[in-house]
């Protein structure tokens, strides 16, 4: 199910904001379906929206350089915890992961806060959300796919529905390390199985319609979620980066850093 425009941006009007842990800069927006969504802002300038991949939470970005760059160079950041993940609620109820549940919650985010045009970076899963964001909120004017190839273009990509299996409780040896990761870091096991159910994909179709610098990039060695470069080849106006690293380790090299920043700084950015 796909909403367009102008049509989802009122839709989400009927999010509320409400106030974070005292201190923590932190605040809540309750979205479309009641899902307290967990959020923080730093800075003022030019909005970025920094998106998390899977099993992580916002808090990831306050580790690299990239965040302490992109602070210096005068952006806001608001840096979200996915629904399902940190802070913010975990639904257990599977159509709570449908029909790009993830980026309308973003989008309202948004909304409420009155940001009329934004940038977007994601890594590894939080690319897949950037990728819909990309296509579905026309105030997106860059976007950043970080750690991600071709994969998630398929609907029935197998590496998806294994990930969904295995934490589900099916026994899959290959995946016998992540959940027992899960599990020790007392993460909500079925909130992550339910992510992989509902993860959404983009078509090459929607792809091809997008109209605005991109940047993928990717490790050196990685190939966890297939080509990054095939993936850029895809997108009219997307540009391919390789940085030193394998997937969990590139966006931690100053490379991604220094090549994601003067991304977002580039002439005509907003």
């Amino acid at each position: 199910m796909v909403f367009l425009g102008l049509a989802i941006l009122g839709f989400l009007q009927s999010g509320t904001a409400q106030s974070g842990r005292a201190g923590s800069g932190g605040h809540y927006f309750t979205s479309f379906d009641g899902t307290r969504i967990y959020y923080e802002t730093e800075g003022k300038g030019p909005a970025v929206v920094l998106i998390h991949g899977f099993m992580g939470t916002g808090a990831v970005w306050k580790k690299i350089a990239l965040f302490r760059d992109l602070r210096q160079a005068g952006f806001q950041l608001i840096i979200p915890d996915l629904r399902g993940n940190g802070q913010s609620d975990k639904p257990h109820d599977a159509s709570a992961y449908l029909h790009d549940a993830e980026a309308r919650d973003l989008m309202g985010i948004l909304n409420r806060m009155g940001i009329h045009h934004y940038l977007v970076v994601g890594y590894s899963r939080g690319s897949i959300i950037a990728a819909r964001l990309m296509v579905l909120d026309p105030r997106v004017t860059r976007v950043v796919l970080g750690g991600m190839g071709t994969g998630f273009t398929d609907p029935q990509w197998p590496r998806r529905k294994l990930f969904y299996r295995a934490l589900m409780g099916d026994s899959i040896a290959s995946l016998a390390s992540m959940v027992r990761s899960v599990q020790q870091q007392g993460l909500d096991q079925r909130a992550l199985a339910l992510q992989q159910f509902g993860q959404p994909s983009t078509s090459p179709g929607e792809l091809a319609a997008v109209h605005r610098p991109v940047l993928v990039i990717c490790g050196d060695q990685d190939q966890d979620n297939g080509s990054g470069q095939a993936l850029a080849a895809m997108i009219p106006k997307a540009q391919f980066r390789t940085v030193p690293g394998d997937h969990p380790g590139a966006m931690h090299s100053a490379a991604f850093s220094t090549i994601v920043a003067a991304f977002l700084e580039a002439p005509g950015a907003p």
